[in-house]
């Protein structure tokens, strides 16, 4: 079988990695959108002819996953999408999202290029193609309930990832030469001990292993108690400067950890009598879906909203949809914290409530996941003194937190304990994607010192004999 790299190789978006089993058939893991500034042509092109996928394997609904399916479906694509029940739910409500910002981005983007005199671009997708994207939807479920044949000597099995609601690694038998092969791609790695899911769980020994890389340098920090280290930003921020705290967050997972934090501290009377928005009408439908898909939920959680009610939802949480309401938040001088996607302050209201609001030192914004090198997200993280919010300049004089517990991928010793479950001596080759280059290189060694030998980094269109 031959696996080629054409996303998240040497980046940390656009995951997209291609097989082809003996029989020609063209296997697509993960269609997945690039993510950031200089990022349009590497979405426009997949590299490979969209029609001539017969199959996706998608592992979980996030945009640098799933994003690039409407636009395969436009470019000719009319096979099969695999995914889980939850990530179905939401790819729903994600990819016709995504259909929107595609629409208003380009618009705006060829505005700019009209009073230059350049070429217009084209619309990566618009709703129609993300809506036959969801009709090409067929749900499996994890591990023993459902192991899927595609074709003869080709089946899959989906194994728990920990990373978001839906999030599975894929673990794919194939037969070649008289011998049983498997392959196992990890998708995106969650952390032990989430908040709101169950942990990520042991699969079967495989022969091949495609990895994600994305904290393979680095630890999160010790947290010895996230939901304290929340509460004295928000009182340092809305009671004793009576600023704003603005959190962007991703719409799934990110977005209802923070809920549910803030939920269990109203609940024991800790959390100050000031208004929460939650600006996203994304974010919002991902909160209902959540609460459809209760069945991938910890017992912890479970356990409170059997005593609570509701793990989302509190006397002064206010769920915002109308760009009124959203616009009125700004011109609110009242203490507040606003909680809205994206996560990288790439795209969405995010973006306007920091215009309004990076300025003013009373303020803070709090980073709670990845935001990769090229985005708003990441400049801030940094500190940068100034940044660019569409195409205009602003001092940043908002304070600026990080909060590592809420990430959602697995840090370098997390993800290494997740392949405790392997015998290193029988991985014939692994290879790392969803990561920057020195991050990988950095992984790489320390997987070699766990017994893990053959190691690949590969780069866009790479290819392998498998």
């Amino acid at each position: 079988m031959k696996l080629q790299f054409f996303g998240a190789a040497q980046h940390v978006t656009g995951s997209k990695h291609l097989l082809t089993t003996k029989l020609g058939t063209k296997i697509l893991l993960d269609c997945g959108l690039f993510q950031g500034i200089n990022t349009i042509d590497l979405n426009l092109s997949f590299g490979f002819n969209a029609a001539d996928i017969d199959y996706v394997i998608l592992s979980h609904a996030h945009i640098d996953h799933s994003g690039l399916l409407p636009r395969l479906v436009r470019l000719g694509f009319n096979g099969t999408i695999y995914c889980t029940p939850a990530t179905k739910s939401l790819c729903e409500i994600m990819l016709l999202d995504s259909a929107k910002i595609q629409e208003s981005d380009i618009e705006r983007i060829n505005k700019r290029r009209k009073k230059r005199g350049d070429v217009e671009l084209e619309v990566l997708y618009e709703a129609e193609d993300a809506e036959k994207a969801l009709d090409l939807m067929q749900t499996v479920a994890y591990h023993q309930d459902q192991v899927f044949q595609i074709e003869p000597g080709f089946k899959f099995s989906y194994y728990e990832s920990g990373h978001i609601l839906g999030s599975a690694g894929v673990f794919i038998e194939y037969e070649e030469d008289n011998y049983t092969k498997k392959l196992f791609f990890t998708g995106d790695i969650g952390r032990p001990n989430d908040k709101i899911l169950k942990n990520p769980e042991a699969f079967p020994q495989a022969d091949y292993i495609i990895s994600e890389s994305t904290y393979g340098d680095r630890l999160h920090e010790p947290e010895v108690d996230m939901r304290s280290h929340l509460l004295k930003i928000v009182n340092h921020t809305c009671v004793e400067k009576q600023g704003k705290l603005i959190i962007p967050a991703f719409s799934v997972d990110r977005t209802q950890e923070l809920i549910y934090a803030l939920d269990v501290l109203e609940s024991e009377g800790k959390l100050p009598k000031i208004p929460v928005f939650i600006d996203s009408p994304l974010s919002v439908k991902a909160t209902l879906v959540m609460r459809q898909h209760s069945e991938e939920f910890n017992q912890e959680i479970l356990d409170y909203i059997s005593r609570d009610g509701d793990a989302f939802g509190f006397d002064t949480l206010n769920y915002v949809t109308k760009v009124e309401d959203s616009k009125a938040i700004n011109e609110s001088k009242r203490p507040c914290i606003i909680i809205s996607a994206s996560g990288m302050a790439e795209a969405g209201r995010i973006k306007h409530h920091l215009a309004n609001n990076i300025e003013n030192p009373a303020n803070t914004v709090l980073i709670v996941g990845y935001c990769s090198h090229n985005s708003l997200g990441y400049q801030i993280k940094m500190k940068e003194p100034e940044v660019r919010i569409f195409g205009e300049t602003y001092k940043l004089n908002a304070d600026v937190e990080i909060m590592d517990s809420f990430s959602a991928h697995a840090d370098y010793e997390e993800m290494i304990e997740y392949f405790k479950c392997q015998n290193p001596a029988e991985v014939k080759k692994m290879f790392l994607v969803h990561g920057e280059i020195d991050t990988q290189l950095v992984f790489k060694i320390k997987l070699e010192k766990e017994g893990f030998q053959q190691i690949e980094i590969p780069k866009m269109r790479d290819a392998f004999v498998i």
